[in-house]
């Protein structure tokens, strides 16, 4: 390993504890329109260039630098307001600090939550979130070689979306099929548990008695709707179901045209299952249209608990797919790829059900 010994602190000695004494010679680093550089902020901490230069670049975990000194770069680097160049740092460690976080819509308001989850943890590992949606396997395939991003998120893809991916990028995959081969490699996966999920709530709604339940379901090819028809099934079996495909690419109104067709039906279902919190919305659209109230009339249960969830009139039982977690999770993953590490398996997401006002038991014996 190499050793880094700090150089003499230029402004003489302190006393233990009164953090960085600030030079006279560095009175000119905080001039106006003056930029801040490592060697001003070597000597307001008394160390050597080379150990500022491992400290701001996050290269020092395989070097002799001790976490005092680590803190004393880093609040010399604070109170100067300095920030390393980052030609200069991708030059020296190969990288851009930067990650790409594709999702299949930019304004689906899941992907919203997965967003936030992303950059919190990103910001613990020095890098930077660039977000892309309606990318194809092309697009995607020319951007991991641009030499832009460090590594790839890639969230909820459809079979579409999948291709050839350049096998030197690290890419980690979220709420994706963990066995499928990406680009002709398998994984790493985050998970979410929808199947779960699903499960809870059909079992809620049998539970208050219902036996014919409606299911609005996504015809979106990914993976992440693929497992909620198959879970919805197995939870379903034994009861009456009917079944109506959304195409959620046609946003909200497609849901509420649905919705009104299976309502206005003579024979309709009581209670309905939707693929997600959108899908649910057009549904209560549906029923004001034809005069329905929730729940008395229809009990209702989403799934992705996105804020829009709580704020319906009744507030939406659903399907807490933690997003948050789903974003923190992958980054992590990445960065440790990144690092060097192997990645194993990651243990799906738990996804709970949120109780809330939009469903009550069936109102006849039967459960119609």
């Amino acid at each position: 390993m190499t050793s880094v010994a700090p150089t003499p602190d230029r402004a003489g000695p302190r006393p233990a504890g009164s953090g960085p004494a600030v030079p006279e010679s560095l009175a000119e680093a905080s001039a106006p329109g003056r930029r801040p550089t490592g060697r001003d902020v070597a000597r307001l901490a008394g160390v050597s260039q080379a150990t500022v230069s491992l400290v701001c670049s996050g290269a020092e975990s395989g070097h002799r630098v001790s976490e005092a000194t680590r803190q004393r770069v880093r609040e010399a680097a604070r109170s100067l307001g300095y920030r390393p160049q980052a030609a200069g740092r991708q030059l020296r460690l190969g990288r851009s600090g930067m990650i790409l976080l594709a999702v299949p819509n930019m304004l689906g308001p899941f992907f919203g939550r997965v967003l936030v989850g992303v950059q919190e943890e990103a910001g613990k590992h020095d890098l930077a979130v660039v977000v892309s949606s309606g990318w194809s396997s092309a697009t995607l395939a020319e951007a991991a070689t641009t030499g832009r991003f460090d590594g790839l998120l890639l969230c909820s893809p459809d079979d579409s979306q999948l291709g050839e991916l350049p096998a030197d990028v690290p890419a980690v995959f979220l709420d994706a099929d963990p066995s499928a081969p990406f680009g002709g490699r398998v994984g790493p996966t985050v998970e979410l548990d929808i199947a779960g999920g699903m499960r809870a709530a059909v079992e809620h709604l049998v539970g208050l008695g219902h036996r014919r339940i409606g299911h609005l379901r996504s015809t979106h090819s990914a993976y992440t709707f693929r497992v909620r028809q198959a879970a919805f099934e197995t939870a379903a079996r034994g009861l009456e179901v009917v079944e109506l495909g959304v195409t959620l690419n046609e946003g909200q109104q497609a849901a509420r045209s649905a919705a009104y067709r299976m309502l206005s039906a003579p024979d309709r279902p009581r209670a309905v299952v939707c693929d997600d919190d959108v899908v649910a919305s057009g549904l209560y659209q549906a029923a004001a249209d034809l005069g329905l109230r929730i729940p008395a009339d229809v009990s209702v249960v989403g799934m992705d608990n996105i804020p829009v969830a709580d704020l319906l009139a009744p507030p939406l039982t659903t399907v807490d797919l933690p997003g948050e977690a789903l974003g923190r999770v992958g980054v992590s993953a990445l960065a440790a790829l990144l690092r060097g590490e192997s990645v194993g398996s990651v243990e799906p997401l738990e996804a709970g059900l949120v109780v809330r006002s939009s469903t009550c038991e069936a109102p006849s014996a039967d459960g119609r």
